[in-house]
């Protein structure tokens, strides 16, 4: 089992906490592309059962946001067994939002302390929450949805139209993607967060950062002098050799989704991992992966046949050649 990153520096300060409280609405739906497999029930009023339209149940707890949401998370919508030491389940838990980490297009993320009040049981989380449909801008959808579609036709008809029921949907889509994503990675002893649960369009994850709630810098933000160019390529290469003997490249990599803790190189933002064999532009994702993040490591004094060299292993690894 391996340890929780836990203790550096940051790519974004944590901003204090305001009135922007939010927590996803319930739709979850089953990634194709992975052996977890999510459903969903869509409620209607627009939020789940036993929640107020805020998204916070009625029965609050004596302190903190909210009480754990562990227990309501099926067993497909936690992660891998066995589970880090760090992992809260207690269902005497609180969740407390200390404030925003970062902000993007698609979705937002936020530091949550999970804690058992009155023990020293406590861990800080990452939790990531995909946009509502008037807030978002899923640049991606059209090569996310292309040939997917739902249990149900009305969903998928919505989807289709980009109403803001279908907009929903298809944040859900996304939230399942990626839970399911860093699951497998995670199985195949890749470098990535570890995925503690999801539920509708909040997925829960290891904070990357230290004990403060000072998250990880990105590899973009790295200053030259602070960063061993041999070893971070050398855990770059060996991480998307785990993917591609997986059939699977990132599909969005560069020097902005890839954290540096304490020295060790760690993947994020992962919904539209592509499988290389089955998509017929597989091997332009992973050669396109590796120029990307390749061009930041060239910059700072990598040779380039290094990054032409990793193009032609990682094309074997996934056994393109």
């Amino acid at each position: 089992m391996r340890e929780r990153f836990a203790d550096s520096d940051s790519f974004a300060r944590i901003r204090s906490k305001g009135s922007n409280n939010r927590r996803g609405r319930g739709f979850d739906d089953d990634s194709s592309d992975s052996a977890y497999e999510f459903d969903f029930e869509i409620d209607y009023e627009g939020h789940q059962d036993g929640s107020t339209g805020s998204g916070h149940t009625t029965d609050g707890p004596p302190e903190g946001d909210r009480w754990s949401s562990w227990d309501q998370s099926t067993p497909s919508e936690k992660g891998p067994e066995p589970r880090p030491d760090w992992v809260v389940t207690e269902l005497a838990a609180v969740d407390t939002e200390l404030g925003i980490v970062k902000t993007g297009k698609e979705a937002d993320v936020f530091l949550i302390e999970r804690a058992v009040p009155g023990t020293d049981r406590r861990t800080l989380m990452a939790a990531k929450r995909y946009r509502d449909g008037q807030h978002r801008m899923f640049h991606r959808d059209s090569g996310y949805l292309e040939g997917r579609t739902h249990k149900e036709s009305r969903v998928s008809r919505a989807m289709a139209k980009r109403t803001a029921f279908g907009k929903e949907a298809i944040a859900g889509q996304w939230a399942a993607a990626e839970f399911a994503a860093l699951s497998r990675l995670w199985e195949a002893g890749a470098a990535v967060p570890y995925p503690v649960q999801i539920l509708g369009t909040e997925i829960l994850m290891e904070f990357i950062g230290d004990a403060s709630g000072t998250a990880a810098p990105r590899l973009a933000q790295l200053r030259s002098e602070d960063a061993d160019l041999d070893d971070l390529w050398g855990q770059l290469s060996h991480n998307l050799s785990l993917l591609a003997r997986d059939g699977r490249a990132h599909g969005d990599l560069s020097a902005y989704n890839i954290l540096v803790h304490q020295g060790r190189l760690v993947i994020i933002d992962v919904p539209q991992i592509v499988d290389v064999i089955a998509n017929p532009r597989g091997r332009s994702f992973l050669e396109r992966d590796v120029r990307n993040v390749g061009a930041w490591f060239v910059s700072r004094g990598l040779a380039e046949e290094r990054v032409e060299e990793l193009t032609r292993v990682l094309a074997f690894d996934a056994r393109l050649d």
